[in-house]
C-alpha cells in the first residue's frame, strides 16, 4: 500500500485478542496509523499500555473517559478513520452493531463513521453458528458491513469448530482489499 491511512483497531474480550496485537504491529508496519478502541471487557484480558507500546498512540476506552482535547470524541474519530477494524468480534459486539446500540466508545464511533467497518468474529462454535448471530451478520452484510469469516480449529472451550479468529495474514489481506 502506497498511501498511510488512519485505521481503527476495535478490539472486544474474545481469547483471541492476542492477535490483535499481531494485526496491530503489521499495519504499523505497513505504515498506517492505527488507534486502538478497546471495550472494557477487553482490558480485563490484555491491558491498553500493551496497546498504547505498540501503536504508539493513546488507547481509546471509554466514552466518559476525560478527553485530551475538547472533541467529541466519537465523532472525531468516526470521522478521521479510512477504516473500522474490528477483531476480535464477539457475539455480543457484532449484536449491539446490528441493532444500532451505541453503549460504548467503540459502538458509537462504528455508528458515526462513513468509513468502511471490517468485522472479523471470534467465539465459540456454538455462538458464531446461533440463528440469532448468523442474522445478525445477515442482516449487517446487508447493510454493506464486511466480514472476515472465521475458521474450523480448536476452541479455548476444548470444542472443535467454526469460530477461531481468521488468520492475521488473512485479515491484512482483507484490510488491503477494503483501503
Amino acid at each position: 500500500m502506497s498511501k498511510s491511512k488512519n485505521i481503527i483497531l476495535g478490539v472486544t474480550a474474545s481469547i483471541a485478542i492476542y492477535k490483535a496485537c499481531e494485526i496491530l504491529r503489521i499495519l504499523k508496519k505497513d505504515g498506517h496509523e492505527v488507534t486502538v478502541i478497546q471495550t472494557a471487557e477487553s482490558q480485563e484480558l490484555i491491558k491498553p499500555i500493551v496497546f498504547q507500546g505498540l501503536s504508539g498512540n493513546k488507547v481509546y476506552k471509554g466514552i466518559f473517559d476525560m478527553p485530551e482535547t475538547w472533541d467529541v470524541e466519537h465523532v472525531s474519530l468516526a470521522k478521521n478513520a479510512d477504516l473500522v477494524l474490528v477483531a476480535p468480534a464477539t457475539a455480543n459486539i457484532i449484536a449491539k452493531i446490528s441493532m444500532g446500540i451505541c453503549d460504548d466508545l467503540l459502538t458509537c464511533v462504528i455508528c458515526a463513521t462513513k468509513a468502511p467497518v471490517l468485522i472479523a468474529p471470534a467465539m465459540n462454535t456454538n455462538m458464531y453458528t446461533n440463528k440469532i448471530t448468523q442474522d445478525n451478520i445477515k442482516k449487517l452484510k446487508a447493510l454493506n458491513y464486511k466480514f472476515i469469516e472465521p475458521k474450523q480449529g480448536a476452541l479455548v472451550c476444548g470444542d472443535i469448530g467454526l469460530g477461531c479468529l481468521a488468520e492475521v495474514d488473512k485479515i491484512i489481506v482483507e484490510v488491503k482489499k477494503v483501503l
